[in-house]
């Protein structure tokens, strides 16, 4: 019996690991989430489970309580099962929780991490979390706790120089950026990537006074990750020189 949680990536399925690749082609069953690419299941054996185990805000899906003993339940009964999540599975993915669940009832664990959305998205929009002379650290936070209230750790994230990282904050938006407005910090760059990794991908950019009205006339929703900090004005600068090499090619 053995469950191996995998990182899938942010998204792109070119974004995997090629250990996470390796565990996917072994598993007899293979637990995957809502932000899991569907092309990475093409690497599971032809007679594998696939079990879909996603959660999304107003839909229905699995709840945690449910998804801890349908791991063992399968791992007793096939085998090797793997758990497939976006982004990593240890940064808020809930993999500790599954794995310490699994062990109680003698399955044997591993761990493949897999590139984390908070830096990866960014990263790919042109945005870098740290950079001399701009940010010389960051945080990472989630917009929802399970009490459904911000983190406490955001208070003090907003109080800081560091460049902000917010995941799952897309449906308490208004009051994030009500937090960073009360510590002085209105005109704070914030830039948000949608589907980041994706050829879908969206990027809206702004301040902390004026990103919500930004996001309301756009549309953009969840999945999606909010960078807050000077960083956020490093891709405005490369899309403005990006163009004035267009306008201007000698």
């Amino acid at each position: 019996m053995k469950l191996t949680l995998v990182g899938a990536g942010p998204g792109d399925p070119e974004l995997i690991t090629l250990k996470g690749i390796k565990a996917l082609k072994q598993a007899a069953v293979v637990m995957y989430d809502a932000l899991v690419h569907p092309d990475l299941l093409d690497y599971c054996r032809p007679d594998a489970l696939k079990v879909y185990v996603g959660k999304r805000i107003n839909e229905y899906s699995c709840t945690q309580e449910e998804i801890n003993p349908l791991i063992v339940h399968y791992a007793q009964t096939y085998g090797h099962v793997v758990r497939l999540k976006g982004g990593d599975s240890f940064i808020f993915g809930r993999g500790y929780e599954e794995m310490e669940y699994a062990r109680q009832y003698g399955v044997e664990t591993e761990v493949i991490p897999g590139l984390s959305s908070s830096y990866a998205v960014p990263a790919l929009a042109g945005i870098p979390l740290t950079t001399r002379g701009v940010s010389e650290s960051f945080w990472v936070v989630t917009g929802t706790t399970k009490t459904g209230q911000l983190s406490q750790d955001l208070q003090k994230a907003a109080q800081s120089t560091a460049t902000v990282v917010i995941l799952m904050g897309m449906h308490k938006l208004a009051e994030i950026m009500e937090v960073f407005g009360e510590c002085g910090k209105a005109d704070l760059p914030v830039a948000i990537v949608q589907n980041g990794s994706l050829s879908e991908e969206q990027v809206i950019t702004g301040q902390v006074s004026t990103i919500v009205e930004r996001v309301a006339s756009s549309g953009i929703g969840s999945p999606a990750i909010i960078v807050v900090g000077e960083v956020a004005r490093l891709r405005e600068l490369q899309l403005a020189d990006l163009q004035q090499a267009i306008a201007n090619p000698n």
